[in-house]
């Protein structure tokens, strides 16, 4: 980033410096509602953990059209480049983060990343983010926290259009209709999403991001087959289609080709209740995921076939119980079966897990709320796990509360480190999953390709599920109806990280990696942001997040004095101090995010954010394997978006334009999936709408 482009980001971010980012826009008169921190209906002001809302108002004036438009702006949230866009939450990951539509899971994770651009949010009700760990509810994946995605539901009788065209010839076209007649309510949302892809560097052959084309359909059913008991159904589908091309080899040829996705899931649910006290719901939920692609040789030749194939079935029993307006109790109980059939995985592979969770919820005065809860998962691979989770929060006065929560999560193996089978025939070297490494150790023993054992077997087997104690402590300030200021300070312990390690080594002098419970890291930092109102028609927002994120056995080596760096120029070796030690890679310490809002009565509206992003950790350029030295870090990044909008016709049009990346920034080497200056438009019509 140019020092021109860090001055217009810094200036815009002083300007808003005595106001952080809330959950909306503008103050309302009518607080929101979450489901996710609790598995129950509550008002924002009373659940005690860090919730983040994203209403369907505020997606709408941004004009965002997938899921990593609208998470990117968003405090303490960071998209990863790595295997497709992935989002970071408190430092972690993103296979740490749960990414749940309508409270069920998505599955179809590449090397840890769920693809954030497979999601539309043209039918988003609103988008609720729970940060910390949260295994006390909802099991493995929950581990940094849970972004639950809820689409609208079937009440009005209406039918819409929206459309959005824009740089890379990107196209965004939206139908949803929905019914009401007697008992029976449903909805369907249509969406197609292309582009013809973009290239950051023209000089070398192939684009950075090939043509594409999705297709999304969602619809939702509700049907009251009497005043107790409720029908529902809702499903989706998802198909995508991606072209391929690159070089390879010396002479180097042109392999060309494509890959396709499919996505779907269904879940039937019924809720029974008997009274205003008590409800009980079963929900059926099944997921399909698969991805093949096929490459090509200039004379049509196959170069390359893979195929990957997961499913998940869940069924799951909740009650949720009124005692008194002072004691809630929810229960769960539910089993998954999960299966993976791929061209790296040895035969079709099986998961089973039963789990049960209960909460209390305490309400002992107006000022107190406590929250007790627990969850147990049995697995049939890694065995048994505990989760509990404890919050509380207290009302001080009419503008301050404090909260704070404590909770341990964990993540499950997945079935890449448990069965993969991969060897890189042209590299040498093999991958092998804990569940299948001693079976292909002894294999290539007995074929005489195996020179050294580096790690006994026992050891190799006994791959343990990542663990993590998770604090929260924060606390919201209202001194004015126009100010309101959110602070939450965080840490996180983890153990047993799971991490590749080279196991064995092949008669040729290649590497065989399996995986092994490694690390000990942490993760610890602060997040403010909150909202001023200026004006009754312009509201200002920023946000911030300080990230300190390190491994345990690294910061106990340097201080032994163990860990060494070598000057390339002058070839002095000198002991690496703690102040050098930059962290895990791929964290920036810093991130803001600033945002103007402008509404008024006569139906314009517009909108001007940054987002900046600290430097971070890329590469281990002087060998001794951890983040020390300033080359080692990827530039820090800033980005400018702005859009207006205007109704008309009583609100049932709507047109908006656009620019995302305003300055044209890019950085190809580091951030591939950011394609420069986008330049766009859209129209809403609202055709009929009955209450």
């Amino acid at each position: 980033m140019t020092n021109k482009q860090l001055l217009f980001c810094l200036s815009l971010l002083s300007l808003t410096a005595q106001a952080q980012q809330q959950d909306t826009l503008k103050g309302k008169d009518i607080e929101e509602v979450v489901v996710t921190a609790t598995r129950s209906e509550k008002m924002l002001s009373t659940v005690p953990m860090p919730v983040t809302i994203i209403t369907k108002s505020q997606i709408q004036q941004m004009g965002s059209v997938r899921l990593q438009e609208v998470l990117q702006e968003q405090t303490g949230l960071t998209l990863t480049s790595s295997h497709g866009q992935g989002v970071q939450l408190q430092g972690f990951n993103p296979d740490y983060t749960l990414i749940l539509i309508d409270g069920e899971p998505l599955i179809g994770r590449t090397a840890g990343t769920l693809e954030l651009s497979r999601i539309a949010v043209g039918n988003i009700k609103q988008i609720e983010i729970v940060k910390g760990a949260t295994s006390s509810l909802y099991g493995s994946e929950a581990l940094a926290g849970v972004i639950n995605i809820i689409t609208e539901n079937p009440r009005n009788q209406q039918l819409s259009f929206s459309g959005r065209y824009g740089t890379n010839q990107l196209t965004d076209l939206s139908m949803q209709a929905s019914m009401h007649k007697a008992k029976l309510k449903g909805n369907i949302f249509l969406n197609r999403y292309s582009s013809i892809g973009y290239d950051l560097t023209p000089e070398t052959k192939g684009k950075t991001v090939e043509p594409f084309h999705t297709y999304t359909a969602q619809t939702k059913w509700n049907y009251a087959i009497n005043k107790k008991l409720q029908a529902s159904f809702s499903g989706r589908y998802f198909n995508e289609y991606q072209e391929s091309g690159f070089e390879v080899g010396s002479p180097s040829q042109w392999i060309s080709g494509g890959g396709r996705v499919q996505d779907w899931n269904i879940l039937p649910t019924f809720t029974y209740q008997p009274s205003t006290r008590w409800k009980l719901q079963q929900r059926l939920y099944y997921s399909s995921y698969q991805a093949q692609s096929e490459l090509y040789t200039p004379d049509n030749q196959l170069f390359e076939a893979t195929n990957f194939h997961q499913t998940f079935f869940r069924p799951e029993l909740q009650s949720n119980y009124i005692l008194s307006e002072k004691h809630i109790f929810t229960l769960g109980i539910g089993n998954t079966w999960e299966s993976v059939t791929a061209t790296r995985y040895e035969g079709t592979k099986y998961f089973q897990n039963l789990y049960a969770y209960a909460q209390y919820e305490w309400l002992p005065t107006q000022r107190w709320n406590i929250v007790l809860g627990g969850r147990a998962d049995v697995h049939t691979v890694y065995g048994s796990q505990l989760s509990p989770k404890l919050a509380v929060q207290y009302e001080a006065n009419q503008w301050l509360t404090v909260r704070g929560s404590w909770g341990r999560g964990f993540k499950a193996p997945d079935f890449r480190q448990l069965y993969l089978n991969f060897t890189n025939t042209v590299a040498g070297y093999s991958v092998f999953g804990t569940e299948e490494i001693v079976t292909m150790l002894k294999q290539l023993q007995q074929q005489n390709q195996l020179a050294e054992i580096l790690i006994s077997t026992e050891a190799l087997t006994q791959l343990k599920a990542e663990s993590s104690f998770s604090y929260n402590l924060g606390a919201k300030l209202q001194p004015s109806k126009k100010l309101q200021v959110n602070i939450n300070f965080f840490r996180n312990d983890v153990e047993n990280l799971i991490e590749s390690q080279a196991v064995a080594r092949r008669t040729n002098g290649q590497n065989i990696f399996s995986y092994r419970n490694l690390q000990s890291i942490y993760t610890q930092g602060i997040e403010v942001d909150a909202t001023y109102q200026i004006h009754s028609t312009i509201s200002l927002s920023v946000g911030y997040q300080y990230l300190d994120a390190k491994d345990k056995a690294i910061e106990e080596k340097i201080a032994k004095g163990e860990i060494f760096r070598r000057n390339p120029t002058t070839l002095v070796t000198t002991r690496v101090k703690a102040a050098d030690y930059g962290g895990l890679m791929g964290r920036s310490r810093h991130t803001f995010n600033g945002k103007v809002f402008y509404q008024n009565a006569k139906g314009w509206s517009a909108t001007f954010r940054a987002i900046y992003r600290g430097r971070q950790g890329w590469a281990d350029r002087n060998g001794n394997l951890i983040l020390d030295e300033d080359n080692e870090y990827m530039p820090n990044f800033c980005t400018f978006n702005a859009s207006i909008s205007k109704e008309f016709w009583s609100k049932k049009i709507r047109w908006q334009i656009g620019v995302d990346n305003l300055l044209g920034s890019t950085q190809p080497d580091y951030l591939p999936n950011v394609a420069g200056r986008l330049l766009w438009t859209s129209l809403h019509l609202q055709l009929f709408k009955k209450e």
